[in-house]
């Protein structure tokens, strides 16, 4: 079963893959609730429950509003709260849990991601206590933290030789992540690994460097802006 907010594109791709569309809003408690009661009524059980829900929210703390940072932490941590609450309760033992989280809730930036950056250091804390909450359950709670990633989400960002270049730089094994090198990730975490509470770095060992500065960047604080988080 997949979900997510835009009916016409899940569904689309729920038919590729041969899974079952369900439309929920991961900001909104009823619905994942609501998630979680479907995934139970037609599989019986839950086994492994994953939440992908999040996005980039851009703001230095001077600049910082009050709807602004409820943004980032409705989509990047309260959403994990939610989704971790209601599937552990579907599952009631027995199960893994994992959420995405981002190598920038623990690496130093120059904070102009701040909010982002806090909300999911709020996310990998929530993840640890969780996993002591529910081991009594045999319930497996793990985080996975990337860094850039070259998808259909960075909007052909890391074409661009120079940048792609000035990221690469950062990571150890040389190359931006792939969306294959986190679903290998997930799967390990969803078998039989005996881990709980981890935040798993997947980002080639970028969480080790930093992130590029505007003034390494082609384009300057601009390209930054756009930077995938």
């Amino acid at each position: 079963m997949i979900a997510a907010r835009r009916a016409e594109l899940l569904t689309a791709f729920a038919e590729k893959i041969g899974a079952h569309a369900f439309v929920a809003d991961a900001r909104d408690e009823t619905q994942v609730a609501a998630l979680a009661q479907a995934a139970l009524e037609r599989f019986e059980r839950i086994d492994v429950a994953v939440n992908a829900a999040g996005a980039p929210v851009r703001s230095s703390v001077a600049q910082a509003t009050q709807a602004l940072l409820q943004e980032a932490l409705d989509l990047n941590y309260l959403a994990h709260v939610y989704f971790i609450k209601h599937m552990a309760l579907a599952m009631e033992r027995d199960g893994s849990i994992i959420v995405i989280s981002s190598m920038s809730g623990t690496c130093v930036t120059d904070g102009t991601v701040f909010p982002y950056s806090c909300a999911k250091a709020a996310t990998n804390c929530l993840v640890q206590c969780a996993a002591i909450e529910y081991g009594p359950r045999n319930i497996r709670v793990n985080a996975i933290l990337p860094g850039p990633i070259e998808s259909a989400a960075s909007r052909g960002l890391f074409k661009n030789a120079p940048l792609r270049q000035a990221f690469e730089k950062e990571v150890p094994l040389g190359r931006i992540a792939q969306p294959e090198d986190l679903a290998d990730a997930a799967l390990w975490l969803a078998g039989p690994a005996f881990v709980t509470g981890l935040n798993l770095q997947v980002n080639g060992g970028m969480f080790l460097s930093r992130f590029p500065t505007p003034s390494e960047l082609p384009g300057g604080a601009a390209a930054y802006q756009k930077r995938p988080g």
